[in-house]
């Protein structure tokens, strides 16, 4: 790997933690990308957040600066739409749930040594890793 492939992961991980550290500073709350997206369609009971669609607006925005700008990404679907939207709907359902997702568990709570979010962030992880063994080694990479 060249040097130039760890500015890439560096510099998004460094973006991440400062509008998370910016985010709690300036609103006093975590930066969840589910309790964001959930906010920005009115789902939270509060309305419809300004905040959380210029949230989702710059997440999706960057990406697509980052996309048409700065690096192509070989994209290719390997998998069934229905078993993706599926699995989609099982992640939000999780996220749920468990009343946050990694940006909010993994990313803030972690940092803030929250006992929730380092239980949160263990079981995901554990559960991702989980089923990367059964899909790669117990299927035989088929899904």
């Amino acid at each position: 790997m060249s040097e130039l492939n760890y500015i890439w992961p560096l510099s998004g991980g460094f973006l991440i933690g400062l509008a998370a550290a910016l985010y709690l500073l300036l609103n006093g709350r975590v930066a969840g990308i589910s309790g964001l997206a959930a906010s920005a369609f009115g789902w939270t009971g509060g309305g419809i957040s300004p905040l959380g669609i210029g949230f989702l607006g710059g997440i999706l925005g960057g990406a697509g600066i980052a996309f048409a700008y700065i690096r192509h990404a070989d994209l290719m679907v390997t998998s069934s739409p229905v078993l993706l939207i599926a699995g989609g709907l099982l992640v939000g359902f999780g996220t749920r749930l468990g009343s946050g997702c990694t940006s909010g568990h993994g990313v803030c709570g972690l940092a803030r040594l929250s006992p929730r979010s380092i239980l949160a962030t263990l079981t995901f992880m554990a559960i991702a890793a989980a089923t990367v063994y059964v899909t790669r080694h117990l299927m035989g990479g088929q899904l």
